[in-house]
């Protein structure tokens, strides 16, 4: 079977969407990180509520949150090819798996701080 590009634009648009949204379940549905994280969003969104939150502290905090997903998502990827392409042991495989691991603390650690300057004053 070949692969056959869509050459309309809007049936295109929304085939990608949907391979999106089926990714997203995947990384939800099958990664412990994601499901972690996933759950303190929505414990986070319904904080969110609870202390009625700005507007401008919506927008911070659904970027923040959605930049940790969405690096974790990238650092899953990471690690699934790089399992696939070596799935023994190699230190130059480490070592670009631990730099993406890397990547998610810091936008880890910049959420807790975003997460903190919202809630913290509100407690």
């Amino acid at each position: 079977m070949e692969f056959e590009r869509d050459k309309t634009f809007l049936t295109g648009r929304f085939k990608s969407v949907g391979f999106a949204f089926k990714g997203a379940i995947k990384l939800i549905s099958t990664e412990h990180s994601i499901m972690v994280q996933t759950s303190a969003a929505v414990l986070l969104v319904i904080a969110g509520f609870y202390f009625d939150i700005s507007h401008e502290e919506w927008l911070i905090q659904t970027l923040a949150i959605g930049l940790v997903l969405g690096i974790e998502g990238i650092n899953t990827a990471v690690e699934k090819v790089a399992d696939f392409i070596h799935p023994e042991f190699h230190e130059r495989i480490g070592f670009i798996k631990d730099i993406s691991a890397g990547a998610v603390f810091f936008a880890a650690m910049a959420a807790i701080a975003i997460f903190s300057i919202i809630y913290i004053p509100k407690i």
